[in-house]
């Protein structure tokens, strides 16, 4: 099938991963699969691999996420890697700094650290993670920015150090899905990525408050926009809709309060779904960008012209890890 490619070529493409765990598999199987994918990205000339930190989740494995990124970046060469992200409200800033100044040390040049300001779970969890209630409000998110920056600078006399990450500052991105963290990414002049697989209502006034709030920094001369797409490409469309249909089941059931492991088509196939349910799937699966080549390539176009995207950030939630990779590839096809 020939496809006019007009737009595409000049985005980057890059992988976030979530590292699924399949219902009827394991954490284990998971993570190994994340390693395979992220050599498979690098081969495909996807530009950089992130994971993301949820917790409490059956379903998703990359929890300790410098832990995976440190792996994933051993097993590659060439691909940027990095968070998608840290949620700062987890985390005291001095370990996080520790933990990604160790990271670029090891891996120079090749590691982001994406942040995030809500804590990627339930409260009762985000709890459990802090050792307490503290710091968990999205007020503080700033001051503990700050704080998180600063260790990466070296100061004569400071009482507290994060020695690996002194002189070992990788890029910083701000990642959000409303309007708090467009804006601070641009009154610092950085580089921001915006959920759209999960926010896609606010993607486009979030994408302009960041542009209308952007100040050049020693970072960035100009704004820089990635988007998180939910993508699932296949060879026909039919193929496409029935590989994505799992993740609208595993929606509804983190919607209910019980998160599953992610299901095999034929567990999505078979579910006594509601009017209710069906609703609820169609509305939030309405941004996902699902089909054969040709589909999915409109679908990007017309998602990167409307938002003047620099980036897209391609997730895919399907059972079946071929099936994944094959998804990966028939999207490198589109840009290359």
């Amino acid at each position: 099938m020939h496809i006019d490619v007009t737009v595409l070529p000049d985005v980057r493409l890059s992988v976030l991963d979530l590292s699924p765990v399949e219902s009827g598999s394991d954490a284990g199987a998971a993570l190994r699969n994340t390693i395979d994918l992220a050599r498979n990205a690098e081969r495909l000339g996807y530009h950089r691999y992130w994971v993301a930190e949820h917790h409490n989740m059956p379903g998703i494995a990359s929890s300790a996420t410098a832990v995976l990124i440190g792996h994933v970046a051993t097993a590659t060469e060439t691909i940027r890697v990095g968070s998608g992200g840290i949620m700062l409200p987890n985390h005291a800033p001095i370990i996080v700094a520790e933990q990604f100044g160790m990271l670029e040390a090891f891996h120079p040049g090749r590691i982001d650290l994406g942040i995030g300001r809500a804590p990627g779970t339930d409260q009762r969890t985000a709890i459990a993670l802090r050792g307490s209630g503290a710091a968990l409000s999205a007020d503080a998110f700033p001051q503990q920015l700050t704080e998180l920056m600063a260790y990466f600078e070296p100061e004569e006399g400071r009482a507290v150090r994060a020695v690996p990450a002194e002189g070992n500052k990788p890029p910083f991105w701000l990642l959000g899905s409303s309007g708090f963290s467009a804006q601070l990414a641009g009154m610092l002049g950085l580089p921001f990525a915006f959920a759209h697989h999960f926010s896609a209502e606010n993607t486009e006034p979030a994408v302009q408050l960041y542009r209308d709030s952007f100040r050049p920094s020693a970072v960035l001369d100009e704004p820089y926009v990635m988007l998180g797409a939910s993508v699932v490409c296949a060879e026909t469309d039919e193929k496409a809709r029935w590989l994505a249909a799992p993740s609208g089941l595993s929606f509804l059931s983190l919607r209910r309060g019980r998160p599953i492991p992610l299901p095999t088509p034929q567990e999505a196939a078979d579910y006594p779904y509601t009017e209710m349910d069906e609703a609820f799937i169609a509305e939030r699966m309405s941004s996902n960008i699902v089909g054969s080549p040709e589909t999915v390539h409109k679908g990007l176009e017309r998602l990167v012209s409307d938002t003047g995207a620099d980036e897209v950030m391609v997730t895919t939630m399907v059972h079946g890890h071929a099936d994944r990779v094959r998804s990966y590839e028939l999207v490198a096809d589109l840009v290359r």
